[in-house]
């Protein structure tokens, strides 16, 4: 089984520096430039697989149920996510519906696998296969990943035509708006913390 290295390169001017144990809620920043090089992650990694279980079931409720429903003059329509996406297709925009597909479907869905594939794995003292790869393919992801941003054009949306129509909040703007919340605090695990418990705990095989 390799070790970890002692050694810690700055993010921000590449300066090397020795690998300190850090107490609990400690954060070490280069004395050079000041950018964060490590931080203590607590019970973090107790907590970050069931937060990504919790926002893998509030991202199937958000693209099944509907957004909004929109009444009008008696009549009633509503749409979920993908629905939208298609009906952008339909009307000759198929650039944006490609990009609001990848940035709040695609790209956020292949994250949370990929996050829960090294989770499940490593909970069983195993590195899976492609293990290199698969985190730095998750953290390549997560600029790409623009819920909130989906978010906040729904609810403003949502403010202009209250004064034209009568909105109904659906189901999944609601576990979006959850969803949001708990991609918060799972994308703030850091990536470096998977080498560390992979190269520090047992390991049945090498990735």
């Amino acid at each position: 089984m390799r070790e970890v290295p002692d050694l810690i390169a700055c993010e921000g001017c590449d300066a090397l520096y020795r690998k300190l144990a850090l107490r609990a809620q400690e954060i070490a920043h280069c004395p050079r430039c000041g950018t964060e090089l490590d931080r203590d992650s607590g019970r973090q990694r107790e907590h970050i697989l069931p937060l990504t279980v919790a926002s893998l079931i509030m991202f199937v409720i958000a693209n099944l149920f509907p957004i909004v429903e929109i009444q009008l003059q008696g009549l009633s329509n509503r749409t979920t996510l993908l629905a939208a996406v298609l009906s952008l297709t339909t009307e000759g925009m198929s650039l944006v519906a490609l990009l609001v597909l990848a940035t709040t479907i695609l790209f956020p869905l292949l994250q949370l696998l990929f996050l829960l594939y090294l989770l499940l794995s490593l909970a069983r003292r195993r590195r899976p296969p492609g293990f290199g790869w698969l985190v730095r393919a998750m953290q390549s992801l997560r600029p790409w990943g623009m819920i909130e941003v989906f978010l906040l054009g729904v609810l403003v949306a949502v403010v202009k035509l209250s004064n034209m129509a009568t909105v109904i909040p659906g189901v999944a703007l609601w576990a979006f708006g959850v969803l949001t919340i708990l991609l918060t605090a799972v994308v703030s695990f850091n990536p470096r913390h998977f080498w560390e418990i992979a190269y520090t705990e047992p390991s049945r095989k090498n990735s």
